[in-house]
């Protein structure tokens, strides 16, 4: 699934090729909009809250909000006349052509267009967000702190405490910080400095297409632990280790280095 930064910066690009320009047609291919037509309607912006990309389409109390979430598979490519698609055309979800470009939404896990006033009731849910206009990092540490007992790589992976932290950030945060991702959040010394250091490798990679937490930008060096379990840590050389962790129908892989991230502090 694309972390926030990755989300962040599509919204980027949809803003820049779409906003301000008119649709000359839309096409949903979902059931539950697939009679909707929001050609004539001029796109209002395009912005990220969290791993959802809220755009803004119509004026005054015609604007509606087209919400997205990549999911796992799902992205958003933009294309002019004529050029090929980069994706099969059954995967497309959601089609807007203006006069200069085509966006198509491949494999989009959510699509759905509710009023411009009733965006709270699919992202209000959403904890402060790392890259957004809204980051409480005072908030996020209340949030996550709430529930002393729950491992800090599930604390920080819920989106409801702050907004952005994928599986990729979620392992390699822990390892920088020498936190054993399934510790309790009551044991990690430093909550605020986890909450910044996110903050830290967001911004530092939201204009990446290829993120890295090393400093080293070689493809293959990019990483600490994220799927790199059974080779030889970078800093140590112990193996990798890797464990599922998350309610049972959440469960997400999570990696770690048994011996620069040790079970207990102390």
């Amino acid at each position: 699934m694309p972390e926030g930064d990755t989300v962040w910066r599509t919204a980027l690009h949809l803003d820049q090729a779409l906003s301000g320009s008119v649709l000359v047609s839309s096409d949903f291919r979902v059931p539950a909009f697939a009679t909707l037509d929001l050609s004539g309607r001029t796109v209002v912006e395009t912005l990220a809250r969290g791993k959802h990309l809220l755009t803004r389409i119509g004026e005054g109390d015609e604007t509606v909000t087209l919400h997205t979430h990549l999911k796992m598979e799902g992205s958003w490519h933009l294309y002019r006349d004529g050029s090929p698609w980069r994706r099969p055309a059954h995967q497309a979800r959601v089609v807007l052509r203006t006069g200069r470009w085509t966006a198509v939404g491949f494999s989009l896990g959510i699509v759905e267009v509710v009023g411009r006033a009733e965006e709270d009731v699919v992202v209000g849910h959403l904890g402060p967000d790392l890259l957004g206009p809204d980051w409480d990092p005072d908030e996020a540490v209340r949030r996550v702190t709430s529930e002393p007992d729950r491992a800090i790589g599930e604390a920080i992976l819920d989106q409801r405490n702050l907004a952005g932290i994928g599986n990729l950030y979620k392992s390699e945060l822990c390892f920088v910080l020498g936190l054993d991702p399934r510790l309790p959040v009551r044991e990690v010394p430093d909550v605020a400095a986890l909450v910044r250091q996110a903050k830290r490798l967001l911004e530092a990679n939201k204009m990446r297409t290829a993120q890295t937490t090393t400093g080293d930008t070689r493809r293959g060096r990019q990483l600490w632990v994220y799927r790199r379990d059974g080779q030889p840590c970078r800093r140590c050389g112990t193996p990798v280790e890797v464990g599922m962790q998350g309610p049972q129908t959440q469960e997400r892989a999570t990696y770690w280095c048994p011996r620069c991230q040790p079970a207990r502090r102390g």
